[in-house]
């Protein structure tokens, strides 16, 4: 069974330096029959302004992942950690026990386009840690491993038991993928794209539930983020 998400029903607000989109409820947005799928409980889409961001605010007991689209994403916080973070970069912050950070729009002039996502952890109460790597700009075509339980294949470790694939799929292109857990999302960030026979246009998202194979298909080109999740 595939379930649609449409963009157009997403939580919207714009607040000028910031343009967002809520998947699930999240701030001022509530929807009691979105709040998230599983382990996943939030897929913000994001565009800052530039010279614009978020100040200094607290987490805790959370994956937090970050997929930079365009532009770039400067980050500090409380364990020391700073970066930039460009397109096709993808940032890991385990908050367990509590940390706070700042994200802000690192150009003064061009916006930045991310998602944020957030996943339950598997283990409550752990030490924070911070990860980041690049995976390129654009990704390659297929998919690829950016965030795993092991962090096999240069993934990025998380407290979760779930993989997140960032996916390319050039015009006209095809291909199957078998999921390795009962469940799987899939959040369409441009491009056009069918899975089995579910139709998604950019800012879609698709629950998927005991379907154990995708076909994954693309008319003009497809770039999206697919959940394996427990």
């Amino acid at each position: 069974m595939i379930t649609i998400r449409r963009s157009s029903e997403r939580g919207h607000a714009n607040h000028g330096w910031l343009d967002t989109y809520h998947t699930f409820s999240f701030a001022d947005y509530h929807d009691s029959n979105h709040m998230g799928f599983h382990s996943l409980r939030v897929i913000n889409e994001d565009r800052v302004q530039g010279g614009e961001g978020f100040g200094t605010h607290s987490h805790r007991d959370f994956e937090i992942i970050s997929y930079i689209v365009s532009g770039a994403l400067q980050h500090q916080d409380s364990m020391g950690s700073k970066a930039v973070m460009r397109a096709g970069d993808i940032q890991r912050i385990s908050a367990g026990t509590g940390i706070a950070h700042s994200e802000y729009n690192h150009s003064t002039k061009e916006q930045v386009h991310f998602l944020q996502i957030w996943l339950f952890p598997s283990r409550r109460g752990i030490s924070p840690n911070y990860a980041e790597r690049s995976f390129g700009h654009p990704i390659p075509a297929g998919m690829t491993l950016a965030c795993s339980r092991d962090g096999r294949d240069g993934s990025v470790p998380i407290n979760q038991d779930a993989d997140l694939f960032v996916a390319r799929l050039d015009a006209g292109q095809d291909r199957d993928h078998v999921l390795a857990q009962k469940y799987a999302w899939i959040q369409l960030i441009s491009g056009d794209l069918r899975v089995n026979t579910a139709a998604l246009t950019a800012g879609d998202g698709a629950a998927v539930e005991e379907e154990p194979t995708l076909r994954l298909s693309t008319t003009n080109g497809a770039h999206f983020l697919l959940f394996d999740l427990n």
